[in-house]
This record gives C-alpha cells, sequence and structure tokens, in this order.
C-alpha cells in the first residue's frame, strides 16, 4: 500500500511596520513618565493606585523600546511570534513592531561563493556567549572527478545567487547558505560526469563549449534550490584542468593530435600546389615530362614543400637527364 505525502512550503508574506519615529516619543513619555510619576507618589505619598500605575507606564514604555529596529537597504527582518511566522519586512528605514515579535535578520544582497570551499561556523564564549571567532569561508579548491570517458579531472566553479524567498530559505531548509554550498557542489560532480573533457567531432565538451555547460550548471543548480528560496543569478567554471597524475600524458596527446592536424594542413596545401604546377607547366607548353621524370618532379616538390625545415636547392648544370 502506497502512501503519498505532500509537502506544505511557507510562502513569504509581506509585513508592513509602524514607523519607529511615531513610536519613539510615545516610549519616552512612558518610560520617563513612569518614572516620574513613581517619584511625585512617594514625595506627596499618595495613595497606593497612582503607584501601580507609575509601575505599569514604566514597564510598558521598557518593553516598548524592544520593539525598535532599524533595517538597512538590501536587508530584511523575518517576524515571528511565539514561532508563528508573521511576515517579512524589507522596506529600509526605522520601524517599531510588537516587542514580543523575534526579529530575525536576513540579507538580500548579491553573493558568490566558490565550489570547494570549506565553511568556519560562528565560535561562541559559552561562559559569556560572546562570538569569538565569526563565520567565515576559506578560498575554494578544485574538485576531483571522473568525466563521461572516465578521465580524472579538476573542476570548480563560481556561483553567483541571492535569496528572493525568506521565508522558504529560513523555514524549509536547516542552513541556507551551507545548502547551497553542497547542492551545488554535488550539481558541478554531476555535470561533469555527463559531458567529456574534450571533443574532437564537436560535441559538448567541458572545454571546447563553456557557454552551454555554464548554463546548464546553473539550470540544474537552480533546480536543487527551488524549495529553498534561493536563485542563481550566474554559475561559471572557475578551474578546469586534467588531474596531475594524468596531465602529462594528455599534453603529449594533444600535442600530437596539433601536430598530425598541422601536417595534414601542410600536405593538403602542398598536393594542390604540386597539381598547380604541373597544369601550368602543362598548359604553357613550357616542358614535357614523361611519367618517370613528373614523378620524381612531385616527389622533390613534396619534399620542399612539406619539410619542416629550409631546404638546401641544387642546380644542375648538365642536361635534363643528367
Amino acid at each position: 500500500m502506497s502512501q503519498s505525502s505532500t509537502t506544505n512550503i511557507i510562502d513569504e508574506k509581506g509585513f508592513n511596520p509602524l514607523t519607529g519615529w511615531l513610536m519613539l516619543p510615545i516610549a519616552f513619555v512612558l518610560f520617563f513618565g513612569g518614572i516620574a510619576l513613581f517619584v511625585t507618589t512617594l514625595v506627596t505619598f499618595q495613595q497606593f493606585i497612582p503607584g501601580i500605575s507609575s509601575v505599569v507606564m514604566f514597564i510598558c514604555g521598557l518593553i516598548s523600546f524592544f520593539g525598535f529596529m532599524a533595517i538597512a537597504p538590501n536587508d530584511s527582518r523575518v517576524l515571528l511570534l511565539f514561532g508563528d511566522y508573521k511576515g517579512t519586512a524589507r522596506e529600509s528605514g526605522f520601524f517599531w513592531v510588537n516587542p514580543f515579535f523575534s526579529k530575525k535578520k536576513l540579507s538580500l544582497r548579491i553573493r558568490n561563493f566558490e565550489t570547494g570551499s570549506l565553511v568556519q561556523p560562528e565560535e561562541k564564549n559559552p561562559s559569556t556567549g560572546q562570538v569569538v571567532r565569526k563565520k567565515s569561508r576559506s578560498s575554494g579548491k578544485p574538485s576531483k572527478v571522473n568525466d563521461r570517458d572516465g578521465n580524472p579531472i579538476e573542476i570548480s566553479a563560481v556561483v553567483v545567487w541571492k535569496v528572493v524567498n525568506t521565508a522558504e530559505a529560513l523555514f524549509e531548509v536547516n542552513d541556507y547558505e551551507d545548502y547551497i554550498s553542497v547542492q551545488s557542489e554535488a550539481a558541478l560532480r554531476n555535470l561533469a560526469s555527463r559531458h567529456p573533457y574534450d571533443s574532437e567531432d564537436h560535441e559538448l565538451s567541458l572545454r571546447g563549449s563553456v557557454t552551454e555547460v555554464c548554463v546548464q550548471l546553473q539550470q540544474d543548480i537552480q533546480e536543487r534550490l527551488d524549495q529553498a528560496g534561493i536563485e542563481i543569478l550566474e554559475a561559471r567554471i572557475s578551474h578546469l584542468a586534467y588531474a596531475p597524475e594524468i596531465a602529462s600524458a594528455m599534453l603529449q596527446r594533444q600535442q600530437a593530435g596539433a601536430v598530425v592536424a598541422a601536417r595534414t594542413k601542410i600536405v593538403d596545401g602542398a598536393v594542390g600546389m604540386v597539381e598547380l604546377a604541373l597544369d601550368q607547366l602543362k598548359n604553357k607548353g613550357i616542358i614535357e615530362l614523361d611519367d618517370e621524370r613528373r614523378a620524381a618532379m612531385v616527389s622533390n616538390l613534396l619534399v620542399v614543400l612539406c619539410s619542416d625545415r629550409h631546404t638546401q636547392p641544387v642546380v644542375n648544370t648538365g642536361s635534363l637527364y643528367q
């Protein structure tokens, strides 16, 4: 018996907080007014009720200060009330919300990282709670993976991303930054295993089709991050090379292929030049050559044209057949 489960994705809700400049004087009046009323009650020996009122005013003013928040451009605040998601404030400025709201800061700026980098988590002093070491990311290290033909290669990519859905980024995954890093690394490895490092028959390859491969990589990463509220703006391969153990052999292979291709081009050109020379000699009636002399002339011309060194001319001072 099969059971189907549905995933409830939390959608982002907008939240419009009150301006902080309106609530700031009210908070000051409650705070300092409560203090003044309490002192007046003690000095004048008034009844108990004014004293209670002054304490209430003081506490309300003090609590109201916890509702103020300042949002910088391209920043946001995700608001929770005792674990219940109330909305996200994206507008920059000075605002006031319910003091009992939990205000989680989340940046909307464009960020980037290189695959293969390691994240050092934030460390705090257990006794004081102060941050001893801030969260940091090491430089990227190329990943070693086999391409489609089984050749070991080293590859890394730079991924540019930003948060577009704050609710999904915070509530759908545990740590969205670590999630992006792991999924990008997995997508890069999968992409490298689907294509050859190099191809000679105009097939899509990692080295020869950089633009197409980068587009595929961006799409693959985006598919993995659709439920995390992340948009991939760009994914580019930053390092691509054969693994050190086969790099020298592959270099010789590439050099041999280049030499063969160059020689093939030279031979094609030489044959065309020899054919042109024989045709012009025949058409202009300069000389008549029998088959043996024609073959000798073709051989000499091919040697001259296909040689990779300068030839030394030999001047024949005798007859044509000596």
